[in-house]
């Protein structure tokens, strides 16, 4: 009888949350192959989950030492060594020339993280209401999924709620992935026809190199100084724009958007799979971060939404209020949401550079928002 459950001891261990688990790892790689749901993240998460729930936990510790998923989570997540050089590809990646050109742009970007600080007050209300282990750096963990960028709420959520860290990772990215359903509604919604149909002047501005070059430098000094926790995620961001825009290193540019960029994402969705053992994840908390995930995705739309027409209150130059909703980070996808929205209402008005130059400032305003509350949090737990 020994030898026989020293046999099948896999099949011993068996519990009821693994077959779960199982069927959630299948469910994100069904939503990335057939529904196209940020696929380059969703299948190495959602197999990674597959991996980790597997009978023994053997990829998570074997033999009584760290197991590969393991080793992968202490280097690549507890160092925050994937998200760092996941901004960096995305600094390569993105062109601020729109934003430059536009630069009224970034109180848009500001104005969209409003469901971030929102989601936190919520999050600290329903927490203690339903009795569920959820402090301030948990909430704010929380809360910054709303940023709409999953690198700053993996480092975030690293830092402040390690136990959650799968679900928010998670709820991050699927949300990302369901922008455009997500936001259509809550626009039309907050706006009336002929706000959907204001018409937007935009001067085609040249923007010198040298400007290019100094953003990044001025933009890391600027950051680094007012919100030191957050020089981590904007330096990395903008050192992989200074790759870009340099002009002389355009390996190192197309290394970073391409080959590291591939890299540490299948490195960091397998990993962040690994997160998800059944023992963490199968919690009431996770249906309350799901749930306040999208709460912050709509509030970080309407709350951009409605800056923009309480701007026209007090503007001559009125602003197209779908533009406010491409004021999160979800790049280039929020962008292109609002385009095709004011090309539905109207086929003559081209609203793209100035729902790009928004996106744009969203990125920025995400990566600024994360570092506000790595500041913010610990300074008031210690008053």
């Amino acid at each position: 009888m020994e030898l026989f459950q020293k046999l099948f001891e896999g099949v011993f261990d068996l519990h009821v949350g693994n077959f779960i688990m199982f069927a959630v790892g299948a469910l994100l790689i069904y939503l990335a192959i057939k529904k196209d749901y940020e696929p380059m993240l969703l299948i190495p998460i959602g197999f990674g989950a597959i991996l980790v729930n597997l009978p023994l936990e053997t990829l998570w510790t074997f033999n009584g030492e760290r197991g590969i998923l393991q080793i992968f989570y202490d280097i690549g997540i507890i160092t925050e060594i994937f998200p760092a050089l996941i901004f960096i590809a995305v600094g390569a990646m993105i062109d601020f020339s729109a934003l430059l050109k536009n630069p009224k742009m970034i109180f848009f970007g500001a104005a969209a993280q409003f469901g971030i600080f929102a989601t936190v007050i919520a999050a600290l209300a329903l927490g203690q209401a339903f009795g569920m282990d959820i402090d301030l750096p948990a909430a704010s963990a929380i809360g910054i999924i709303g940023a709409a960028d999953g690198p700053t709420s993996i480092i975030v959520a690293a830092q402040f709620a390690k136990q959650y860290l799968g679900p928010i990772t998670v709820a991050a990215y699927s949300y990302m992935s369901l922008v455009p359903i997500i936001q259509p509604p809550i626009i039309r919604l907050l706006t009336t026809k002929k706000e959907r149909l204001i018409r937007m002047d935009y001067e085609e501005k040249p923007v010198s190199k040298t400007a290019l070059i100094v953003f990044p430098v001025v933009i890391t000094l600027t950051a680094g100084i007012l919100v030191p926790a957050g020089a981590p995620l904007i330096g990395m961001l903008m050192f992989g724009n200074l790759l870009r825009v340099c002009g002389v290193v355009e390996r190192l540019s197309k290394s970073a958007q391409n080959e590291l960029s591939n890299l540490v994402t299948l490195l960091l969705g397998i990993t962040i799979g690994a997160t998800m053992r059944y023992q963490e994840f199968l919690r009431k908390e996770t249906l309350l971060i799901l749930a306040l995930g999208l709460v912050a995705f709509i509030f970080d739309t309407a709350g951009g939404v409605l800056f923009a027409k309480l701007l026209n209150l007090f503007s001559r130059k009125k602003v197209n209020p779908m533009i406010g909703a491409a004021g999160i980070s979800a790049f280039p996808m929020a962008g292109r949401i609002v385009h095709k929205m004011a090309l539905k209402e109207d086929p003559t008005n081209f609203l793209l550079m100035h729902s790009i130059s928004a996106n744009i400032a969203g990125q920025l305003g995400s990566v600024v928002a994360g570092g506000l509350i790595l500041n913010l949090v610990p300074m008031l737990l210690g008053m």
